[in-house]
């Protein structure tokens, strides 16, 4: 089996030629550095490419001197490297858009906590010469593949980088489920809902649910219940290569979302059926770069209490 990071980059030039921007809507810092970062790329010798809705909203529409519009379609066919500035939600949407088209990513933290934009804004420009001279780190991520069944027939068919939820919906009752793992029945549970996480979602949602912190080189997916009824139902580890059926057996407004970006709404005999995807998502980090240095700072590991 070929190294999946290798093929994440094969036919790609070493030294990328072309470099699509892609950031948060509806945010003045973020215009500035889109700005200033398709600039420098320019000077560099790199054709750049603006996201088409980042540029609508941002003020960047097209500019043949320095830039061009192109949708994520155009950018998975034309880019070398994409790079998001913004938060997490920035980079989850752009990993599901470009996962089939195999673009690396590269993350500039224009957010709050930012597991997966490891470049601090104003480390930006310095890492770029990095970037430019093929001295990035590459780690592979993966996903998962999920489709939502009503009587037999898909409903929906969607990509998650960090999780997919099945939950109680805006209504405060629990709701119940069977689990089911490679066809084999696990357990009926009744609780607020259930999170499939990835090894990349477990620092997210899954995190504050006590679910456990899994390093990405984990070949595993985490399933956490979200308060369950019974104490007894703790959060389960399974293999990455296992096929999980959730079905909702009582519920009253039960709801399925996909790395918190995708929502459908859930009926009874409703089936949610995950597995991971053919896809993963090449995360490109700087020189020095380590997960558990991450960990430190994002979660302040080893920090001093204060002294009031």
């Amino acid at each position: 089996m070929s190294d999946p990071l290798v093929s994440a980059l094969a036919g790609r030039p070493t030294v990328p030629r072309t470099i699509a921007l892609i950031g948060k809507y509806h945010s003045p810092e973020i215009a500035e550095s889109l700005r200033l970062l398709a600039r420098y790329l320019r000077e560099r010798g790199i054709a750049v490419l603006i996201e088409e809705e980042t540029g609508r909203n941002v003020g960047m529409q097209l500019d043949p001197q320095s830039w061009a519009s192109a949708d994520f379609a155009l950018i998975g066919a034309q880019a070398d490297i994409a790079i998001v500035l913004g938060g997490d939600g920035t980079m989850l949407n752009a990993a599901r858009q470009l996962a089939r088209f195999r673009v690396p990513l590269v993350g500039v933290n224009q957010g709050r906590l930012g597991f997966m934009t490891d470049i601090a804004r104003d480390d930006m420009l310095s890492c770029m010469d990095d970037l430019l001279a093929g001295k990035f780190v590459l780690e592979n991520r993966m996903l998962l593949d999920a489709e939502v069944l009503r009587d037999g027939a898909s409903m929906l068919s969607t990509l998650a980088l960090n999780d997919i939820v099945v939950d109680k919906g805006a209504i405060g009752r629990m709701i119940e489920f069977g689990l089911f793992i490679d066809g084999e029945f696990i357990y009926n549970l009744r609780s607020d809902g259930l999170i499939v996480a990835t090894p990349t979602g477990s620092t997210a949602y899954s995190l504050s649910a006590n679910g456990p912190i899994m390093h990405p080189q984990v070949a595993g997916i985490a399933l956490v219940p979200l308060c369950p009824h019974a104490l007894t139902n703790r959060p389960i580890l399974i293999g990455d290569r296992s096929e999980i059926e959730i079905r909702i057996i009582q519920a009253t407004d039960s709801r399925a979302h996909f790395d918190g970006q995708v929502t459908v709404d859930l009926k009874r005999d409703d089936a949610v059926r995950i597995r991971r995807s053919e896809y993963s998502i090449c995360f490109l980090h700087p020189p020095g770069y380590s997960y558990f240095a991450m960990l430190r700072q994002k979660l302040h590991w080893s920090e001093q209490p204060k002294v009031h």
